[in-house]
């Protein structure tokens, strides 16, 4: 063994050699795998999101006001850069919740799909609140 390897082996421990193949099935393995049942959640955000977002807009054209600043600025622009941006920004929060692993609410533990679920709850309340507002508004 020459004195470099011999020096490695030493500060470092064994060498362990992998095959390219095995190197290969990592790098083909990069994301995670999900449950059917979070892509049925992410879909349904999404779809409630949508819903959000046209009943937003439908509410806007009977005379309501958007409270949102944020979202207001893009309804400034339009109902595409307010539509595309209520979509966007919904997109990289279930991003972000993905990545999330794991998340330490007062000292405990908690799965950090357990956002998904708050997520559920505050748009199906927004969406619901809105559609009220609609059939409020049609009398």
């Amino acid at each position: 063994m020459p004195a470099s390897r011999s020096l490695f082996v030493l500060l470092a421990g064994r060498i362990v050699s992998h095959t390219r193949m095995e190197v290969e099935m990592q790098r083909a393995c990069i994301g995670e795998t999900h449950s059917p049942k979070t892509l049925a959640v992410i879909l349904l955000i999404i779809l409630l999101s949508i819903t959000d977002a046209y009943l937003t807009l439908d509410l806007i054209n009977r005379g309501a006001v958007e409270l949102n600043p944020i979202m207001a600025y893009y309804l400034n622009h339009g109902a595409l850069a307010f539509f595309t941006m209520k979509y966007l920004l919904t997109c990289a929060s279930i991003i972000v919740i993905l990545v999330i692993k794991d998340l330490y609410l007062f000292r405990t533990k908690v799965q950090g799909k357990i956002l998904f679920v708050f997520h559920l709850i505050v748009l199906t309340s927004v969406v619901q609140w809105e559609l009220y507002l609609v059939l409020v508004s049609q009398r």
